[in-house]
This record gives structure tokens, sequence and C-alpha cells, in this order.
């Protein structure tokens, strides 16, 4: 997924935080420069330069900034990522909101990361999913990407996912598979919780098969009966301590909410100095 940036997006995050204005910052003269520069205080992966970006020139276009880290770059604690020069008080307007979006897209980037270099070498894909935080959806998706993990659908309306009350509700797998090909032509998934369920599900032939909570033993059952080749997806309970070991089953993909849902914002810190 790319970075879209919204610019009603970038106007709510501000206003959220500037109100009627911002009180504070009217105590400095706006005809008084400044430089600025943003550090890490951890190792992380920098994500989010574009909406940072966006924040600073929705609020004056004459700030200037200077990225010294790339997108999608693993960078130590105490790198500097960049440099803006501009009015001051542009600059103490937008701080908060620009830092915020950094530090949590950086997050999510860098759990991705993580999470990536767990399984690299196999032939699974990690996915997110739509746990992510209200408004930030794309973004988040946007930064899993950039750590190096892949998007599963973005909302309801891109890709059907049945899971047990959809299967209570329709009667069985094979009806809710049934009815999801007659309503739309995106792709079907299915979750289940069992051996059983899922050779009902294989019978019914999704596009894809989430295996939720199964043991190693029936994830490689799964795998070595699943003749039809429908994907598999494995999902529930999987951190980094595990997440290899499944990988090595055999399955084509492994989700996990953690990437967006449990992410710790990155320690960043921007200090100005006046320019004389």
């Amino acid at each position: 997924m790319s970075a879209q940036l919204n610019t009603l997006e970038i106007k709510s995050f501000l206003e959220e935080d500037v109100g009627s204005g911002d009180i504070t910052a009217a105590i400095v003269s706006e005809t008084i420069l400044a430089e600025a520069e943003v550090t890490t205080r951890e190792d992380m992966v920098l994500c989010g330069q574009a909406w940072f970006e966006a924040i600073f020139k929705h609020l004056d276009k004459k700030i200037k900034i200077e990225w010294l880290v790339p997108e999608g770059a693993l960078v130590v604690k105490n790198t500097v990522l960049c440099r803006l020069k501009g009015f001051a008080r542009g600059m103490l307007t937008g701080e908060r909101t620009a830092l915020n979006l950094l530090q949590t897209l950086s997050a999510t980037a860098t759990v991705s990361r993580d999470y990536a270099n767990a399984v690299s070498g196999t032939d699974c894909k990690v996915l997110d999913t739509r746990k992510t935080i209200p408004g930030l959806r794309n973004a988040q998706k946007y930064a899993v990407t950039c750590g190096g993990c892949y998007n599963h659908r973005i909302g309801l309306y891109d890709g059907v996912l049945i899971k047990e009350n959809h299967i209570i509700s329709a009667g069985s797998i094979a009806r809710a598979i049934q009815l999801a090909r007659e309503l739309s032509s995106v792709p079907v998934e299915v979750e289940v919780e069992s051996m059983h369920e899922f050779l009902e599900a294989v019978a019914a032939s999704p596009d894809r098969i989430m295996l939720d909570n199964f043991s190693i033993e029936d994830m490689i059952d799964a795998v070595n009966f699943n003749a039809t080749k429908i994907e598999l997806e494995a999902s529930g309970n999987i951190d980094l301590n595990n997440i290899r070991e499944i990988a090595n089953t055999g399955v084509d993909f492994i989700s996990i909410g953690a990437l967006t849902k449990n992410v710790r914002a990155v320690d960043l810190s921007m200090r100005i100095k006046l320019v004389h």
C-alpha cells in the first residue's frame, strides 16, 4: 500500500489539537525564524514522512524539511531523522501532531520489520488485520508494508472473511461460502477452528482458509491434505516466539493483529533553536 494522504484527515488531525488556536505559540512572534532537529531515542524503522510533512505544510508552506534518513530505513537510537527550517510559530504548533503520527507509524513499521525478519527465508507472508487505530487504518496499513509485511483486506468492502458468527447465521460453512460467491466477486476466506470444519471448508472451495488457533500438528495435517491448493492462513496466539515454527508448517500466510493493535510509540524528540 502506498502513502495515501487525505487533506481532510490532515486537517482533522490538526483541529483535534489546535482547536480555535494555539494560545501558547501565540507568545512567539510570527517573524521569529527557527531550525529544529527530530531525533529518535531508540532503534526504529522510519515511517510516516509524508504525514509528518503534510502537517507542517498545512500550517506553513514555507517550512522546509530535510530528511537525513530514507523512508523504511532501520536506524539506531540517537540518530537525527530530519531537520526543519522556517518560522518558529508553525513548528511549535505542528510539533505534537506531526510527532504523534511519525512515532506511531514508525512503531508499526518497526514491529512489522521484526515479524518479517522472523519468517525470512520461508515462503510464508505475514499479514496485518483490521485491528487498527481508528482514523489511521490506511496509514498503518502503509506502515506495515514499509516494515516488510503485507496487507490483508483493507476493510469490509474488499474481501469476504466468514467467521464463526457468520457461519452460525448462514447455517453452515458451505452455505456461507455459497452466499458470499453469489453476492460478490471479491476473494472469499473462511475461518475454521477444527479439522472437521477445515474439511468442510475445503469441500466448499473458498479462496483461502484461516486456521484459527490450530496446533502445529493440525496445521501440518491441513497443509498436507490441501491437494486443491486453497491458500492457508494461520491466526491466533502467534508471536515472535512461535511464528517461525508456524511458518515452517507450509502455510501461505500468518495474520498478526499485533502489527497494528499493540504498538508502542517510538520515542522521538524535536528540539528547536532560534535563527539569528
